[in-house]
């Protein structure tokens, strides 16, 4: 279906009038509202990466899978080297060698002992191992000079895992100590959410490429690799589109062109109430995209719908730096959560929250939910400290390199006094 038409889709978030004002909490709940997580898909494990695991991953077999040595050494009966000490060894002969991956079945007779290294399957009947550091090291014959607990240095089959045990749950975004697991147990390939693939598109005839010379009244996109990074560090396909101009005709073919690749797709710029905020006027065209003004400083103007016959979800964010930043934290990033197969009302790992005391006053709009960018730290006493990197201009980019947290200020609160205590959003794990 082509980027236009007027019948209104189910579920198109409402449209308000400029002076409604929508929460975040209603305009996030819209925007969850547009997706569901993606079909599982089977996945090699290099693959799965990163994606969220759609089953269940049981051990089939004991986990380690038989008896095997801990360390290099000797395999002994402890009665045999019951007296051993180093001022008085015990010597016994060496019978037979065992390196890791021998499948030769062996019984330790009694008096002897058998030359194992880390790894290698343990005689039936071996008491412990003896550290090749508490010997002399023979290979016909060994002296020992100390005496193992029964069952040292030995791992026992299924002390890691029983078979039957599920190693790696449902819904765990995999990483590398997963994928590990997961290739212990035997899996080659797994059940996985897929990366959801984002488009991401930036408007405005005054918007060129970094690395271009900059004319009368342009700037470079900061937005298109801003928001295509966040998409790609949340763990999603991401793909940058090169800049759209302020032309209905070229936003709409590039809308089409790109809804075969697309999840999501993400738009900046074009969405207030000019006269040449053209995502808005194409996009008000079909039907199936609503526009609001959002209670929160910075990123007011949003827009939130779907488009085509597989009606993909569009989310379309305001033009400016900061404003684009917050807006994908708080309504972008839960909706790929979800698309990945997470619960974007649980904890997010990446974004954890702390609650941390002002240290520096600053003023809040009272009717909006304010984002501030913003660093944190611990001071001496242990207590999480916060204060702003900028003043709350959505054009002030450059403090998003030095900020690491996202204060946030309830409505309601009309400012911020040294000692307040505020919750933090992270841009990182906590210290």
């Amino acid at each position: 279906m082509p980027v236009s038409g007027t019948e209104a889709a189910a579920g198109t978030p409402p449209r308000h009038g400029p002076a409604e004002l929508v929460t975040v909490a209603e305009h996030r709940r819209a925007c969850l509202d547009l997706v569901q997580p993606l079909a599982p898909l089977e996945a090699s494990l290099l693959d799965a990466l990163g994606c969220v695991l759609a089953e269940d991953v049981v051990a089939t077999r004991p986990l380690p899978a038989f008896d095997n040595s801990a360390m290099d050494g000797y395999a002994v009966r402890v009665a045999d080297v019951a007296e051993a000490t180093p001022a008085s060894p015990v010597r016994l002969p060496v019978v037979a060698d065992l390196a890791a991956g021998s499948a030769e079945s062996m019984r330790l007779a009694p008096g002897s002992a058998v030359r194992i290294m880390t790894g290698a399957p343990v005689p039936p009947n071996t008491g412990a191992v003896v550290p090749v550091e508490w010997t002399d090291g023979g290979v016909a014959s060994v002296e020992v000079r100390h005496c193992p607990a029964e069952g040292q240095h030995i791992r026992r089959a299924g002390e890691d895992a029983a078979a039957g045990v599920v190693v790696v749950e449902a819904g765990t975004r995999l990483q590398p100590r997963h994928v590990a697991v997961l290739a212990a147990v035997g899996r080659a390939r797994v059940r996985v959410r897929p990366r959801p693939r984002v488009v991401v598109i930036s408007t405005g005839s005054e918007v060129v490429e970094p690395g271009q010379s900059l004319g009368p009244g342009q700037l470079h996109d900061a937005n298109g690799f801003g928001l295509t990074a966040a998409a790609l560090d949340l763990g999603a396909q991401a793909y940058r589109v090169g800049v759209v101009r302020d032309d209905p005709a070229e936003l709409r073919r590039t809308l089409e062109d790109q809804l075969v690749r697309a999840d999501v797709i993400v738009t900046s710029g074009g969405v207030s109430a000019g006269a040449y905020d053209v995502v808005k006027e194409v996009l008000h065209r079909t039907g199936s995209v609503g526009f609001c003004g959002v209670a929160m400083q910075p990123g007011m103007p949003q827009g939130a719908g779907t488009l085509g016959e597989d009606r993909t979800p569009l989310l379309a964010l305001p033009g400016n730096p900061v404003s684009a930043f917050v807006s994908f934290e708080v309504f972008v990033r839960p909706v790929l959560r979800r698309l990945l197969g997470e619960d974007p009302e649980a904890p997010d790992p990446q974004r954890p929250r702390v609650r941390a005391l002002a240290a520096a006053a600053w003023r809040s709009p009272a009717g909006k939910e304010q984002y501030v960018r913003a660093r944190w730290w611990r001071d001496g006493d242990g207590a999480l400290r916060v204060e702003p990197v900028s003043g709350a201009g959505s054009h002030l980019v450059t403090a998003l390199a030095r900020a690491d947290c996202l204060a946030v200020v309830p409505v309601g609160v009309d400012g911020v006094e040294v000692g307040d205590e505020v919750e933090c959003v992270l841009l990182g794990p906590a210290a």
